[in-house]
């Protein structure tokens, strides 16, 4: 049984992090930037969505077998989690990695 919840957090994590990517406060660009607090809370959120994402995208691997679909969208999320993660520890303030 294929969930609709890994694509549907894959997505959301897409869009979050062309949102943070283009308008985050790490941005060189001239132009409008978010809040330092509302791009930390964007990359928290999307972190906790693509991880559960991944998570149950795991789980159904083991349960109905690997198919080519559901490891890239499971890759995806975990890709992006490992992303989002990143992200927020470089917007903390004096944090590096």
């Amino acid at each position: 049984m294929m969930r609709s919840f890994p694509w549907l957090a894959l997505a959301l994590g897409l869009l979050l992090a062309l949102l943070l990517l283009r308008f985050s406060p790490l941005n060189t660009d001239p132009g409008p930037t978010l809040p330092l607090l509302t791009a930390l809370l964007m990359s928290e959120f999307g972190f906790l969505v693509t991880a559960v994402g991944a998570g149950i995208g795991i789980r159904d691997l083991t349960r109905t077998g690997l198919r080519l679909h559901g490891a890239l969208i499971t890759a995806g999320n975990a890709v992006l989690a490992l992303v989002f993660l990143r992200l927020g520890l470089l917007l903390w303030p004096d944090g590096s990695l």
